[in-house]
């Protein structure tokens, strides 16, 4: 994978600079000034989200160690480890937290140029092979020091950082344009759909020929239909009911009539709700939709569940036909699907109400009514409930539909249709382009580090040389001490250090297992500090006991936090 140019050199990131993972804070123990610290979910590839910092107390004699400065490569240690950006974010008052490696790089390598090179590792999946644990992936600190990366001239290294600043800012400017088309093409669909119910796709056409505009004569049809099954008399059997009953005719273009979603139903099926308790799943009963089988509005067959033919015969009026409508009217209320073939004689539950149009009326419009925003809203508003929000069957019912001639609303669903495709391939064009876009950022790394992306100068001082001042440096360096992560630290640290540190030769095989049973389940942290081990040991007794099977991890009540426990 590091298929660097022949005049590169390589080296482990240990060689070209100070690594430090950061301090373990502990608001209860932690003393001295309060201070704001990066966490990592503060660093995100190439930059930082600063929009969540927390504080803590941070003792004085450790705030040099943990200071944040121009040019700091931060490095996540755990989550997605690797991910990492420089900080170019000036002069700052920050500490960092031990999720994190800090790395400065020593004079001739340019911060940038690393953190875009772990970058193309980590896509490459050679970053990977220096992560410790099976579950819980972990990039210590002496993984860390010793993963090796490409090194070449200084000035080069530079204008590569340059061209891969000025090329993924585009990519990004892209991106960020891209995102935007989804909620564009929403706003489309939901302006067809209001044009369409105001009348205005079809207004031209009704110029056309007025005469076939006349809705009357299909609300006579709806009418006759009822009054032959012996059911109420369309557009006057539902009372008006707050949030659905409360449109005007003058809305709407004049001959439409006004009508409500049971007079558009067959009258021998009438709008109801489904099966109330299905039992237990019986292998080859009867199956049932849930409203769970059709999120946003598309069925997903693969977890359809079967109920018992007693059950079904109980509820034998909520049965399916293909083509029916199926709406939610509870939790997400207003979730519509057409029924196909396959569910035919199906059932539903009380979570849905069918709706079987009559053939009179063009079954697609009423779909694309109930869609709009002028249908929704007034669901929406009559849904009811606190634990459970729903809308009463009755208010579905009464729902207020505005219906056109049949020839209109046949032209309507062409209309609609017709728009609905070309925003449907302005939506394959932006996946596509989306797709491409999602490539760009590897591809670009890929050739950034095969020496492809920038000229070489054969005038740039070799790498061989800049390797060997880098590693002259280094060695003229007075010597430092050296607190518990391999980073520089004060004599009382190290002293405090000295006495309460272990070494895994001082411990039992199952030393944080035995924690864990005797403590119960632990963070990462907690577990750490209470093991006494240096943080690379706990990382390495972590995956052995982990790769034993002695202790798992596990999250919280909350679903946040990663616990460690012990496995019974």
């Amino acid at each position: 994978m590091k298929d660097y140019p022949r005049d590169w050199l390589t080296a482990p990131l240990g060689e070209l600079g100070e690594i430090r993972l950061g301090r373990m804070l502990d608001a209860v123990k932690n003393r001295g000034v309060l201070k704001q610290y990066l966490r990592n979910i503060n660093v995100r590839w190439f930059g930082f989200d600063l929009s969540d910092l927390r504080s803590m107390r941070i003792p004085l004699e450790e705030r040099d160690e943990l200071s944040v400065r121009n040019g700091d490569l931060f490095i996540c240690e755990g989550g997605e480890p690797g991910r990492c950006a420089v900080w170019r974010l000036g002069d700052n008052d920050l500490v960092y937290q031990k999720a994190l490696h800090r790395v400065r790089p020593l004079d001739g390598l340019i911060p940038e140029f690393l953190m875009y090179q772990l970058r193309h590792h980590a896509d490459a999946g050679a970053l990977s092979a220096a992560f410790t644990g099976t579950t819980i992936k972990h990039l210590t600190r002496q993984s860390l020091a010793g993963y090796e990366v490409g090194i070449p001239p200084k000035r080069e290294q530079q204008r590569i950082a340059d061209k891969l600043d000025a090329v993924l800012a585009r990519a990004d400017a892209c991106r960020e344009r891209l995102d935007r088309v989804p909620d564009i093409l929403k706003h489309f669909r939901q302006a067809v759909l209001a044009a369409a119910t105001a009348g205005n796709l079809t207004e031209s056409w009704r110029s056309n020929d007025p005469t076939r505009a006349d809705a009357s004569i299909l609300a006579d049809v709806l009418h006759r239909a009822h009054e032959a099954a012996g059911g109420h008399k369309a557009g006057n059997a539902a009372p008006p009911t707050d949030g659905v009953h409360d449109l005007s005719a003058d809305m709407f273009p004049a001959r439409w009539q006004l009508l409500t979603l049971r007079d558009l139903v067959l009258p021998d099926r009438p709008i109801t709700y489904g099966i109330l308790k299905p039992g237990p799943e019986i292998e080859s009963g009867v199956p049932y939709l849930r409203v769970a089988d059709f999120p946003n509005e598309r069925l997903e067959l693969s977890n359809i569940r079967r109920t018992s033919p007693e059950i079904d015969q109980q509820f034998k009026r909520s049965r399916l036909r293909s083509g029916d409508l199926l709406m939610s009217i509870r939790g997400s209320v207003g979730r519509l699907i057409v029924i196909p073939e396959s569910l035919e004689a199906a059932n539903i539950t009380q979570d849905s109400a069918r709706l079987s149009i009559q053939p009179a009326v063009n079954r697609d419009l009423v779909l694309w009514y109930l869609r709009s925003e002028l249908a929704q809203t007034r669901m929406k508003g009559a849904t009811k409930g606190v634990a459970v929000r729903g809308v009463n069957i009755g208010d579905v019912r009464a729902l207020q539909v505005p219906l056109p001639s049949r020839d209109e609303q046949d032209e309507i669903v062409r209309c609609v249709e017709s728009l609905f495709a070309y925003a449907d391939r302005l939506e394959a064009r932006y996946s596509a382009a989306r797709a491409q876009v999602e490539r760009l950022t590897p591809a670009l790394l890929a050739k950034a580090f095969r020496g492809e992306l920038v000229a070489q100068d054969p005038n740039d001082e070799p790498a061989a040389v800049l390797l060997a001042r880098i590693r002259a440096a280094r060695a003229a360096a007075p010597a430092k001490p050296r607190g518990r992560n391999g980073a520089t630290g004060s004599r009382t640290a190290k002293k405090r250090l000295e006495l309460a540190m272990l070494s895994r030769k001082d411990i039992q095989d199952s030393h944080l297992t035995s924690i864990l049973k005797e403590r119960g389940p632990l963070t990462a942290e907690s577990l750490w500090s209470a093991s006494q081990l240096q943080i690379d040991e706990f990382y390495d007794q972590l995956k052995d006991e982990e790769a034993r099977g002695l202790l798992r991890e596990n999250r919280n009540e909350s679903g946040h936090a990663r616990m460690l426990e012990a496995v019974a």
